[in-house]
């Protein structure tokens, strides 16, 4: 009895002290991170302003996947060129068996010309659905490709410690293909980029730059709006425009359709379960200013933030295109392509790594922030196996986030000493994921 009281005093002992023994362990991870992180701060700089004066567009990074994969090598990584066109994924065994986690980053830039007068600023031109256009890193892959690399340097020189491995994925075209042509996520997924070895968990990160430098952001579930496209083609007949009536016009059928379409939002989307967005971006139709045209063609966007109202939404703009055109004697044809799924961060998953976030920033710099209606082709991978995305702030300090230049456009800024914390954010989330703290 004696013995066997002393061994329960025992084991409890050990297991009061195994928090704490955690707790430490993770603390000590946490700085070393730290503290490889900053070392790697110059580095990453000099990535990113290589990539960001050589952007290439969607499905043609063939300098910057070079460039990826000839570091991943050095760093006697198991490395794989070519996965969904342009992609390249590495491998990064750790000292102990374990799960996998992957890390992503994508490397494509937009057809922008860049008007920052910044010393590296890209001079880069380009043909683009038939005109010569500038190309630009607009939206901030090249910071996300220059903070996974510098992750990548951090986690290899920790690799004793790692009970498990790290896939790195550099993703090409996640702003879209050309027509036609498939990429992104959706590819690389298709062509087994979780499997062989089988993938449990995905992170990703985002700058942004209308959040300062030093906070990290995210939002449990829906973060991020579905994309879907649409076209309505509106077909009537086609007359003189000096005698309309001989005409099923297409023009003010399609004109009606624009409108009827903004009631979908307004009037039967249940706007306090979340935001809707329904845009016609393009009006396509007729040849010369006295001919009622045939056919008139309607393109836009739609942006939902769950699954149900996105079908909702669906049906509201067939019902709303086909039952106008009807009434005026005309018929509509309505296709509509999912471009991208909700970007939708896994609860428990989340849950489980705030804590890491909040060491990565601190807690202070850590915030819930709102849905956001832009779209992000990591939903992909989240469809898949548990994912969390997380934006990283990338605005200089004091800023007025309404006078910076929106992500998208010519003036696009990043403040470069907010890359650290990528580095150290997308180092520590996975870290933590396999040692389980």
């Amino acid at each position: 009895m004696p013995y066997r009281f002393a061994a329960v005093l025992a084991t409890t002992a050990l297991l009061a002290a195994a928090p704490a023994a955690r707790a430490q362990q993770a603390s000590a991870l946490s700085a070393r991170v730290a503290q490889l992180a900053e070392q790697e701060q110059a580095q990453v700089v000099a990535w990113r302003r290589d990539i960001h004066e050589h952007p290439e567009l969607g499905n043609q990074e063939t300098r910057t996947a070079a460039l990826v994969a000839d570091h991943l090598r050095k760093l006697g990584l198991e490395v794989q060129t070519g996965v969904g066109r342009t992609g390249v994924v590495a491998v990064l065994k750790g000292g102990k068996p374990g799960p996998v986690v992957a890390l992503r980053a994508d490397m494509d830039a937009l057809p922008v010309t860049e008007t920052t007068g910044l010393p590296f600023a890209s001079k880069v031109r380009t043909d683009y659905n038939g005109q010569q256009v500038g190309v630009m890193h607009a939206c901030g892959h090249d910071t996300h490709v220059a903070m996974l690399l510098g992750a990548a340097d951090v986690l290899t020189k920790m690799k004793k410690d790692l009970p498990g491995s790290v896939k790195f994925i550099f993703q090409p075209a996640e702003e879209g293909s050309l027509p036609g042509q498939e990429g992104g996520a959706r590819l690389m997924v298709k062509e087994g980029v979780l499997e062989n070895p089988k993938v449990a968990a995905v992170f990703g990160i985002h700058i942004q730059a209308q959040t300062e430098v030093g906070q990290l952001s995210y939002r449990p579930g829906g973060e991020m709006a579905s994309s879907d496209v649409f076209s309505i083609k509106v077909k009537g007949k086609s007359a003189h425009g000096a005698y309309p009536w001989l005409a099923v016009d297409p023009v003010v059928t399609a004109a009606q359709i624009i409108l009827g379409l903004q009631t979908i939002v307004s009037r039967q989307a249940q706007l306090t379960e979340d935001a809707v967005v329904l845009t016609v971006g393009m009006v396509h139709g007729g040849v010369r200013n006295n001919i009622i045209p045939e056919e008139v063609e309607l393109t836009g966007t739609i942006r939902c933030l769950n699954k149900e109202m996105q079908q909702k939404v669906w049906a509201g703009v067939r019902r709303t295109a086909q039952g106008i055109a009807e009434s005026a004697g005309a018929t509509a044809e309505v296709d509509i392509t999912n471009y991208a799924p909700i970007t939708f961060n896994d609860p428990d998953l989340t849950r489980c790594m705030v804590p890491s976030l909040e060491r990565a920033a601190g807690p202070a710099n850590v915030r819930v922030q709102k849905a956001v209606t832009g779209a992000e082709d990591f939903a992909f991978y989240q469809e898949k196996v548990p994912g969390l995305f997380v934006f990283v702030g990338g605005m200089a300090k004091g800023q007025n986030p309404a006078t910076t230049a929106p992500h998208h456009t010519a003036g696009f800024f990043v403040d470069e000493s907010g890359l650290t914390l990528g580095v150290r954010t997308l180092a520590t989330l996975a870290i933590d994921y396999l040692t389980g703290k």
